[in-house]
C-alpha cells in the first residue's frame, strides 16, 4: 500500500482549490455574510466534486467520462447561468453590522449543494484530473483500485484543507469590517461571480451567431 499516492492526493486536492476563482469568491462571501460553516460547507461541495471526477478518472468510468464530456456544453450553459443568477443575488444583498451566527442546516446544505452544482457543471474539471492521473499511471484503474481511491481520498483531503483554512481566516477578518465595507466587497463580488458567467455565456453566444450568418 503506497501511502505516498495519499500525500501526492492531498497535494493535488489543495492546488485545485487554491486559485482564486468564482468559487472561491462566493465562499468568501459566505462566510462573511453567513458565518464560518457556510463558507467551509460552501468549500466541501467543491471538494466533493473533485473526488467525484477524480472517481471517474481513477477507477476509469469511461461511460460517465464520455457522458459528461459530450454534454459539455449543457453543462456550461448551466453553469454559466447559475453563476450569473448566484452574482445578482450576491449584488444586491444587504449586509448586517451583526457578526453572523449559527447557520441552520438547510442552509449549510443548500451552500453545499449549489457550490457542487457549480463545479460539476465544469467539464474542464474531469479534463484536468484525466491529464494528472494518466501522468502518475493510475488512469482507468491501471494501478488498481486501491492506489486510485487513495489518490481520490487524498484530492477531497487536499481540497477540503484549503475551504477550512480559508473559511477560518476570513471569518477571522469579518469581526473587524463594519457594513459599509461589507456591502461593497458584497458589490464587487457580485460583479466578478457575473463576470465568470457572463465568460462561460460569451463564447456560445458568439459560436451561435456565427452559425446563423
Amino acid at each position: 500500500m503506497d501511502f505516498s499516492l495519499f500525500l501526492k492526493g492531498i497535494a493535488l486536492g489543495f492546488t485545485v482549490a487554491a486559485p482564486v476563482g468564482p468559487i472561491g469568491i462566493l465562499c468568501i462571501r459566505r462566510t462573511l455574510s453567513d458565518g464560518r460553516l457556510s463558507g467551509l460547507f460552501s468549500g466541501l461541495g467543491a471538494a466533493t466534486a473533485d473526488a467525484l471526477y477524480g472517481s471517474v478518472a481513477g477507477f476509469g468510468l469511461t461511460a460517465v467520462s464520455g457522458f459528461l464530456n459530450g454534454q459539455s456544453l449543457w453543462l456550461q450553459i448551466a453553469g454559466g447561468c447559475f453563476l450569473c443568477y448566484l452574482g445578482g443575488k450576491t449584488l444586491f444583498s444587504k449586509p448586517s453590522d451583526r457578526p453572523p451566527r449559527s447557520t441552520g442546516s438547510g442552509k449549510l446544505s443548500a451552500s453545499y449543494a449549489s457550490i457542487f452544482f457549480l463545479t460539476v457543471t465544469n467539464p474542464m474539471t474531469i479534463l484536468s484530473f484525466v491529464g494528472v492521473f494518466t501522468g502518475l499511471g493510475l488512469v482507468g484503474g491501471q494501478g488498481g483500485a486501491l492506489s486510485a481511491g487513495l489518490l481520490v481520498a487524498g484530492v477531497f483531503g487536499g481540497s477540503a484543507l484549503w475551504w477550512l483554512l480559508l473559511s477560518v481566516s476570513v471569518g477571522m477578518l469579518r469581526e473587524k469590517m463594519n457594513r459599509k465595507v461589507l456591502g461593497l466587497i458584497n458589490w464587487l463580488s457580485g460583479l466578478v461571480i457575473i463576470s465568470f458567467g457572463a465568460g462561460a455565456l460569451f463564447p456560445l453566444l458568439i459560436e451561435k451567431w456565427n452559425g446563423l450568418f
